[in-house]
């Protein structure tokens, strides 16, 4: 049985890919990382989010492999990608088949709020 955790812009698998399909694994995890493209990603920006499954992982390392465990990893990457687009780092990507701006209404330069609280 493949033991996964997906949230709306993580998708965590225990499986390794093989002529395409999810193989499961106790051993392996699978990273897919904004399937729908609702946002504009740069090279840098995504290897922050490796870069942390990467410590969330080793922070786990020895704890039994189950969904729940897979959530809080795929929980706490959400976190880093809210905090990603708050900072302007990542972007909606407008030509997204999905505009739901699900993380809140994208930002829009406006010098007339400029400093301003709306």
């Amino acid at each position: 049985m493949l033991t996964k955790s997906t949230t709306r812009h993580i998708r965590l698998y225990a499986a390794e890919i093989g002529d395409n399909e999810l193989i499961p694994s106790q051993n392996v995890l699978t990273l897919d990382i904004d399937p729908d493209n609702e946002f504009i990603w740069s090279e840098e920006t995504l290897q922050k989010v490796y870069r942390q499954f990467d410590r969330l992982v080793e922070a786990n390392n020895g704890r039994e492999l189950t969904e729940y465990n897979l959530r809080r990893i795929g929980s706490d990457l959400e976190h880093l990608i809210r905090s990603l687009l708050a900072s302007g780092e990542i972007s909606y990507n407008l030509n997204s088949r999905v505009l739901n701006y699900s993380m809140g209404l994208p930002r829009v330069q406006n010098p007339d709020s400029e400093g301003k609280y709306l």
